[in-house]
């Protein structure tokens, strides 16, 4: 009818003392934090007891994690339809409470079968659902300034999550035994995020009356302009025919598979190279603190650093942490080569996160 929609109510947003998109960057940064479960960094300190306990070989481990990452994935297009029919606060509960039974269900596994089907769940909804459903919320709220506002929730993520989970999960384990700990941090993200996501998360500031990065709202009787008229937008097929899409993609699969590998034996490359267990969990704070540095920097420097240039840089950093992996020696050079897959992946998802919305 060409009639503009009517504006949504909510008291939290008419009455935020700052533009709601802050509070909107908080509360997804928490999501991503709590996506830590389904992360391969919290689920390598899993590894060894899931060998163990299920007398399952290394081999089979593995193999089962890439094909449960695989499978996920195929789940993701229409996770992605879904948070844009139903907008990211009905999203965000309903995979909350997926993610949250996903890891009761780790604590109740036997067998290959039953642990190939948790790296699924856990992988598609945590690494994949809450990920998407959180990064899409700031994308929806910021434009222009969007790679610095993707950066600090990353930073806030890489702090909390890749760099307070993994102890979290080694001291959990050392109490309560693997199987109760995924039962824990099944009920940790229910507690927190449930709440969080249900309260705090919306739908596009123009649903509002309001515009991207807190610009001046229209004047009264007249609505917001769409997000269309603030950037351009391409559809699927005209982004297929791009030559950046398929190198954009390409160079964030390989970063995103080996780096996963090289997070997910972690503590078996520390163990190659006479570090405990313990040593390898630890490892995991200085690489967040890298990492939360990078990709500030990374941010700030989105729109003035071309794409390109900073995927070469990640790529160099991925062959430099494989050429490492092997030759440890002390948890000196261990700790280097932390940083610099910190690195790796710090530009990975800078670039990852905004190029998709920019481009």
């Amino acid at each position: 009818s060409g009639r503009p929609a009517a504006r949504r109510k909510s008291w939290l947003v008419d009455h935020s003392p700052v533009f709601y998109g802050w509070i909107v960057m908080v509360a997804a940064a928490i999501g991503l934090i709590v996506s830590s479960p389904g992360q391969t960094y919290t689920v390598s300190i899993f590894l060894e007891h899931f060998i163990e306990d299920l007398g399952l070989s290394r081999s089979l481990v593995s193999t089962l994690y890439t094909v449960g990452t695989l499978t996920a994935s195929f789940a993701l297009p229409t996770i992605g339809r879904q948070i844009d029919r139903r907008g990211p606060r009905v999203m965000v509960g309903i995979i909350t409470a997926g993610l949250a039974l996903a890891c009761v269900y780790m604590g109740f596994v036997r067998g290959a079968v039953m642990l190939g089907i948790g790296f699924v769940l856990i992988r598609m909804l945590a690494q994949g659902g809450m990920s998407m459903v959180s990064n899409t919320a700031i994308n929806l709220w910021w434009v222009r300034r969007r790679g610095a506002v993707l950066a600090i929730a990353g930073m806030m993520a890489s702090l909390l999550g890749s760099g307070s989970f993994p102890s979290l999960a080694h001291a959990l384990i050392g109490q309560l035994g693997w199987r109760a700990s995924y039962v824990a941090l099944g009920v940790l993200v229910a507690a927190v995020m449930l709440p969080v996501g249900l309260l705090f998360y919306r739908r596009q500031p123009e649903a509002y009356g309001l515009l991207p990065d807190g610009a001046k709202a229209p004047p009264a009787g007249r609505s917001a302009a769409p997000l269309a008229d603030v950037e351009e937008n391409w559809t699927r097929a005209e982004a297929l025919r791009t030559s950046a899409f398929w190198i954009v993609s390409l160079s964030g699969a390989s970063i995103s598979m080996l780096g996963t590998g090289l997070h997910f034996h972690m503590v078996s490359i520390f163990a190659d190279a006479g570090l405990s267990a313990s040593a390898a969990a630890a490892a995991f704070m200085p690489v967040a603190l890298a990492s939360a540095v990078f990709r500030l920097a990374g941010g700030v420097l989105v729109d003035r650093v071309p794409v390109r240039y900073r995927l070469a840089v990640a790529l160099v950093g991925q062959t430099i942490s494989l050429l490492m992996a092997p030759r440890l020696q002390d948890s000196t050079t261990g700790l280097v080569c932390g940083i610099v897959l910190g690195l790796t992946g710090s530009l990975q998802l800078t670039v990852g996160n905004v190029v998709w919305a920019k481009y």
